[in-house]
C-alpha cells in the first residue's frame, strides 16, 4: 500500500512541474528583441533631417552632428546604488508631507539619513547654479540588474515599464550572472560612435557589457556583507581618472549604502556613515571637475550625472514597487555659465516643499539613455521609446541666456523662441525614431500591437508632423509671439505622441501565448482532480470502513474549511488583498479559532488551548503588522511604526539588552522542549543522537549572537564569526544524514505512534537550528510561535465532533490541515522586497552561487513550507491509535489535503495573473506573487514527497492482506 499512496506524490509533483512550465512560457515571455541598430546615417530618412537643416543645432550646419549637435564633451555617470530619494532631497522638502501609518496620519519628521549629501542640495538650491535635484522614478522589479538594464537601453529593456516587465522575473534568477546585452543600447551607441568608456566598481557592468570599455576596475558586488570593496575601488581609481583624457564616458557604481541598507537597514550608523562618505567622495570630485571647467580645460564642457538605479524600504530591502522602491534620485550639474529656467511656455511642473524654497521636478528612468544620448550628439538606440528630457536636455544644452529678461522684453521672446525651436527640432528625431521602432517592432513581432493601437499612434504622429510642417512653410513670417505658440503646439504633440507610445508600452508589449497559458491552467485543475480522487483511493483502500466526511455525510470540518480555502483564493483575484496576504491568512486563521473557541466553551473542554491560539493569532497579528515575521526590525521602523502607539523608547539601554537576550532565552526554551521529548515519546536511538546535535547548536547560535551584540564581551574577528555557522551547518547536514541512513536500514520496520513521534521530533530538530541562524534573531520567537500554534491546533483539532461518551472519530479534519497551512503563511508572505539577502552570507563572506541560493532559499521557505511540511504529522499523533493502518491513513490523508490546499490556491494564482495580464499592477505585484507561489508549490511537492519516503511505512497487516492475496 505504501508506494500505491506514495506514486500519487510523485505524479502531482510531475504534473505541477510541467503546469508551471508550460503556462510560464505562455506568460513570462520577453518581448521580441530586434538585432537592428542605430546609426547616423538613418537620419536622412528622417523628415527631420530636410526640414531642419539641422536638426538640434540651431541651423549651424550638419557637419558637427550625427543626430543631434553634441550639447557636452565628457559625461560623468556616477552611480550611488539603492540611492533614497529622501537621501539626496533636503529634509525641509517631506516637513507637512502627511503619511498614513496603521491607519492614523502623521506629519513626516526629519529622520537621521537626511540631509547627508549637503553639497548636492547646496549646489541644486543655490542661486543661479547650474545644478538640479530631480526625483527618478524606477520600475519594479527594482532589482539593481533590471534597473542597471534599463538606464542604458532606453526600452526599459526589463521593467514594467514594458514589455521590459515580462523578461524582468526571467531575469531575477539572472541578477547572480547576468548575461550580456546583444540589443542596441546606449553603451552599444557611445562605442560605435568612437566614444571611449570607463568603468569602475560593481562588475555587472563588466557581465551586461563584456567589450565595451575602454578601460575598467570591477568588484565583486555580491557579497552583502561587504561595505568597503567596491566603494574603496571606486574611490581609488575616480580621482585619478579625472585628470586623464582617454574617455569621454567614466562610469562609476558605488555599492556601500545598498549594502549597508541590506544588512543593517536605513536607520543605522554603518548606512549613516557611507552617506557620508559618499558626500566627501562627491565633493571631491566636484572640486576636481570645476578646477579643469575654466576655457580650454579636460572639463570645460563635462556634465556630471550622480544617480540611483533604485531605493529601498526602511528595512534595507528592494525589488518591490512600493514608493520607497521606486523613488530614487537624479543629480545633474553643468559645468557651464549658470543658466536661467527653462521658457515658461514649456508649462515644466515641479513639486514644491512646503515653504515653496525647493522645487524638484520629476524623471522617468526610461527618458534617461535618449536624454544622454542626445546631449552627446550619438544616434538613439534603435529601441528607445522614451523622450529626450526637456529639463535634464537644457540643464547641459541650454543656448540661451535669459537671466536679466522680463517676460515682456522682446529678447525674451526670441531666445525663448531660439531654445525651443532647437528642442522642438530634437523631439522630431525623438518621435521619428520611436515611430520607427514602432513599426519595425509590429511588422516582426509574432503579435505586436493591434491595428487601433498602431492607428492611434500613427494619428498622433501624423499630428504633430502636420504641425512642423505648417511651422516650416510660415515660421519666418510670424511674429515672435506667434511662432512662441507655434513651437508650444509642436512640443505638445511630439510629447503626447511619445507619452501614448509609453502608456502603450505599459499595458499592451507583453506577448502572452493564451495557449499555453490556458494548458498550464487546465493542467492544474487536473492536478486538483487528482488530489480529490487519491484522497478517495485512499479511502477505498481502508475497505471503506473509515469514513473521512463523518457519519452525517459531509462533517462541519470539511464545509468550513472550503469556505475559508475558497474566500483566500477569491482574495487573490484583488491587487489590494495580495498587499494584505499576511493578514487576510491572519483574519481568517481567527476565524476558525473563534469557531474552535465556541465549539470548547459548548463542550467545556480544551477551553485553555482555544483561548492560547486567540491571544497567539492576535500576537502574529500584531508582527504581521511591524514586519517582524519577516522584515529586519530596524530601530526606524519600530520608531515610525510602534513606538508612538505603545509609548516605548527602544534605546533605553535595558530594553536593547532585554531585546537581544529574548530570542536566546526562547532558545533555551526550545532545546529544554527537544530534551523533553526525548525523555517523554523518542524511542529511537537516532532521535536522541539528533536531539543532542540540535540542542548544541543552539549553544552555538547564543555564542554567535552574543558575539555580535558585545554584551559579553565575546567580540570575535569575522574569521572566527564564520565558523559557528559552518559548525552549526555541518551538524545539521551530519543530522540529515543520520537519519537517511536510518530510514534507510530500517525501511521495512513497522510504523507505530511512537516511531512516528520519534522521526518528526527528529526531522524538526534537524532543520531548526539552520533555518533559526538564517531567520535572524526573530527565529527563535517565530519557532516558538509555530509550536504553540501546532499545539493547540492539535489538541483543537476534532473537538466540534467530540461529545462526552462517544469514541473520537479517527480523520484528521480538513478544518486543521486548513489552519495548518494559514498558520505557515501568517509566519511569512514572499516578496521580492521581502528576501533577507543577507541571510545568503552568514557564516561565509565569498560568493558561490549554489551554495548562497540554499542559503537563501532555506531563510526564505523555512518557517512557511519546510517546518509545517515536515511537521505535519503531529496531526494524526493527537490520538494514541492502536491500529497501524488508521495510523498510515490518516497521514496519507493529512499529506493530501495539505498538497490539495496549496495547489488549489497556487491554480487561482495562476488565473488571476491570466485575467490580470494587463492590469497596470500585473509587473509590479501580480507576477511576483505568482513567481513565489509556484516557486513555494513545487517546493512544498518536493518536501511532501521526500515526506512519504522518510514517513511512510508498510503497516503491518497490510503487509499480510498483501501476501496472502486478499484472502
Amino acid at each position: 500500500m505504501k508506494w500505491r499512496v506514495t506514486w500519487v506524490f510523485w505524479a502531482i509533483m510531475a504534473l505541477h512541474v510541467a503546469a508551471v512550465l508550460i503556462f510560464t512560457r505562455g506568460f513570462l515571455l520577453t518581448r521580441t528583441e530586434l538585432p537592428f541598430h542605430s546609426s547616423c546615417s538613418d537620419v536622412s530618412d528622417s523628415p527631420c533631417f530636410s526640414r531642419s537643416g539641422a536638426a538640434g543645432s540651431n541651423g549651424t550646419g550638419g557637419s558637427e552632428r550625427c543626430w543631434t549637435k553634441p550639447a557636452v564633451d565628457r559625461v560623468v555617470i556616477i552611480v550611488l546604488d539603492a540611492l533614497r530619494f529622501d537621501f539626496v532631497a533636503p529634509s525641509a522638502f517631506f516637513k507637512g508631507i502627511v503619511v498614513s501609518t496603521f491607519n492614523f496620519f502623521s506629519l513626516i519628521e526629519t529622520k537621521p539619513w537626511m540631509d547627508r549629501l549637503p553639497v548636492l542640495q547646496k549646489l541644486a538650491f543655490k542661486e543661479g547654479s547650474s545644478a538640479k535635484i530631480f526625483k527618478a522614478i524606477a520600475d519594479p522589479p527594482t532589482t539593481s540588474l533590471q534597473r542597471l538594464k534599463v538606464i542604458p537601453s532606453t526600452s526599459d529593456y526589463i521593467s514594467k515599464l514594458n514589455p521590459g516587465g515580462l523578461p524582468t522575473f526571467v531575469d531575477v534568477g539572472n541578477s547572480f550572472g547576468a548575461p550580456a546585452i546583444t540589443e542596441d543600447n546606449l553603451i552599444n551607441q557611445l562605442i560605435r560612435n568612437g566614444k571611449r568608456v570607463l568603468m569602475m566598481g560593481d562588475d555587472t557592468w563588466v557581465q551586461l557589457f563584456p567589450h565595451h570599455f575602454k578601460r575598467s576596475y570591477p568588484f565583486p558586488s555580491f557579497n552583502v556583507k561587504d561595505l568597503h570593496t567596491v566603494d574603496n575601488g571606486c574611490i581609488d581609481n575616480l580621482l585619478p581618472s579625472l585628470y586623464q583624457e582617454d574617455w569621454e564616458v567614466l562610469i562609476a557604481h558605488f555599492l556601500g549604502v545598498d549594502h549597508a541598507g541590506h544588512i543593517f537597514g536605513v536607520d543605522s550608523l554603518p548606512m549613516i556613515e557611507k552617506l557620508e562618505q559618499y558626500n566627501t567622495v562627491l565633493e571631491n570630485v566636484i572640486s576636481v571637475l570645476e578646477s579643469q571647467s575654466g576655457p580650454g580645460g579636460l572639463h570645460e564642457n563635462t556634465f556630471l550625472l550622480v544617480l540611483g538605479d533604485h531605493g529601498q524600504t526602511l528595512n534595507g530591502d528592494h525589488g518591490g514597487g512600493s514608493a520607497e522602491e521606486v523613488e530614487t534620485s537624479i543629480f545633474a550639474m553643468s559645468f557651464k555659465k549658470p543658466l536661467s529656467a527653462i521658457p515658461a511656455e514649456l508649462g515644466i511642473s515641479c513639486e514644491y516643499a512646503s515653504d515653496e524654497r525647493f522645487c524638484i521636478s520629476s524623471i522617468e528612468q526610461l527618458d534617461f539613455a535618449v536624454t544622454v544620448s542626445a546631449l552627446l550628439g550619438i544616434p538613439f538606440p534603435f529601441g528607445s521609446i522614451g523622450r529626450v528630457n526637456p529639463e535634464l536636455y537644457a540643464l547641459a544644452a541650454g543656448t540661451w541666456n535669459m537671466e536679466k529678461l522680463k517676460s515682456d522684453n522682446p529678447e525674451y521672446h526670441f531666445k525663448s523662441a531660439e531654445w525651443l525651436h532647437n528642442y522642438a527640432n530634437v523631439l522630431c528625431i525623438n518621435a521619428w525614431q520611436v515611430k520607427r521602432y514602432i513599426d519595425i517592432y509590429s511588422a516582426s513581432s509574432l503579435i505586436g500591437f493591434s491595428s487601433d493601437d498602431l492607428l492611434h499612434v500613427a494619428n498622433l504622429y501624423d499630428e504633430a508632423e502636420a504641425i512642423f510642417a505648417r511651422k516650416r512653410d510660415n515660421f519666418s513670417s510670424k511674429s515672435e509671439l506667434s511662432r512662441l505658440s507655434t513651437l508650444k503646439s509642436q512640443i505638445d504633440a511630439y510629447l503626447k505622441f511619445l507619452g501614448s507610445v509609453a502608456e502603450l508600452a505599459r499595458s499592451k508589449w507583453t506577448e502572452f501565448n493564451l495557449t499555453f497559458m490556458g494548458i498550464g491552467l487546465g493542467m492544474m485543475l487536473l492536478s486538483l482532480l487528482v488530489h480529490v480522487l487519491a484522497i478517495k483511493m485512499v479511502n477505498e483502500l481502508h475497505n471503506g470502513s473509515f469514513n473521512p466526511i463523518g457519519s452525517s455525510g459531509i462533517s462541519f470540518g470539511l464545509i468550513f474549511a472550503f469556505f475559508i480555502v475558497a474566500i483566500r483564493a477569491c482574495s487573490l483575484l484583488s491587487n489590494s488583498y495580495i498587499l494584505e496576504e499576511g493578514k487576510v491568512a491572519n483574519f481568517l486563521l481567527a476565524t476558525a479559532g473563534v469557531a474552535k473557541f465556541r465549539y470548547s466553551i459548548m463542550k467545556r473542554k480544551r477551553i485553555f488551548e482555544a483561548g492560547l491560539f486567540l491571544i497567539l493569532i492576535c500576537l502574529l497579528r500584531f508582527t504581521i503588522e511591524i514586519g517582524l515575521s519577516k522584515q529586519a526590525a530596524t530601530s526606524a521602523f519600530l520608531h515610525s511604526s510602534t513606538s508612538w502607539m505603545i509609548g516605548i523608547d527602544f534605546n533605553h539601554p535595558v530594553l536593547v539588552y532585554i531585546l537581544q537576550l529574548l530570542p536566546m532565552l526562547a532558545l533555551i526554551g526550545l532545546a529544554h522542549l527537544l530534551h523533553k521529548s526525548t525523555a517523554d515519546g523518542c524511542s529511537q536511538r537516532i532521535c536522541r543522537f539528533v536531539v543532542m546535535g540540535t540542542i548544541a547548536s543552539y549553544v552555538l547560535i547564543v555564542v554567535y549572537w552574543a558575539s555580535e551584540s558585545n554584551m559579553l564581551g565575546l567580540a570575535l574577528i569575522n574569521t572566527a564569526r564564520n565558523v559557528i555557522p559552518r559548525i552549526i551547518y555541518a551538524i545539521g547536514i551530519g543530522q540529515m544524514l543520520l537519519l537517511a541512513f536510518g530510514q534507510l536500514f530500517n525501511g521495512s520496520k513497522v510504523v507505530d505512534h511512537r516511531s512516528l513521534f520519534s522521526k518528526t521530533v527528529s526531522m524538526l530538530s534537524a532543520w531548526s537550528p539552520t533555518v533559526i541562524i538564517l531567520s535572524g534573531r526573530q527565529g527563535p520567537l517565530i519557532a516558538l510561535a509555530s509550536i504553540v500554534g501546532g499545539f493547540c491546533i492539535v489538541m483543537l483539532q476534532n473537538i466540534e465532533e467530540e461529545s462526552d461518551g462517544t469514541a473520537k472519530p479517527l480523520v484528521v479534519n480538513p478544518l486543521s490541515v486548513m489552519e495548518w497551512s494559514l498558520l505557515a503563511l501568517s509566519m511569512f508572505r514572499c516578496a521580492f522586497d521581502g528576501l533577507r539577502y543577507g541571510a545568503a552570507f552568514i557564516g561565509f563572506d565569498e560568493f558561490v552561487l549554489i551554495r548562497q541560493a540554499i542559503l537563501l532559499t532555506i531563510e526564505t521557505f523555512g518557517f512557511s513550507h519546510i517546518i509545517p511540511v515536515f511537521g505535519l504529522p503531529f496531526l494524526v499523533l493527537r490520538h494514541k491509535l492502536f491500529a497501524q493502518k488508521d495510523l498510515f491513513v490518516q497521514l496519507s490523508l493529512a499529506y493530501m489535503m495539505f498538497g490539495l490546499i496549496m495547489a488549489a490556491t497556487v491554480t487561482v494564482t495562476i488565473l488571476c495573473v491570466m485575467i490580470q495580464r494587463r492590469h497596470l499592477m500585473v509587473w509590479g505585484l501580480f507576477a511576483p506573487k505568482f513567481v513565489f507561489d509556484v516557486a513555494g508549490l513545487v517546493l512544498t511537492d518536493v518536501l511532501i514527497c521526500l515526506a512519504s519516503l522518510y514517513y511512510f511505512c508498510q503497516p503491518e497487516d497490510l503487509k499480510l492482506e498483501t501476501n496472502t492475496g486478499g484472502r
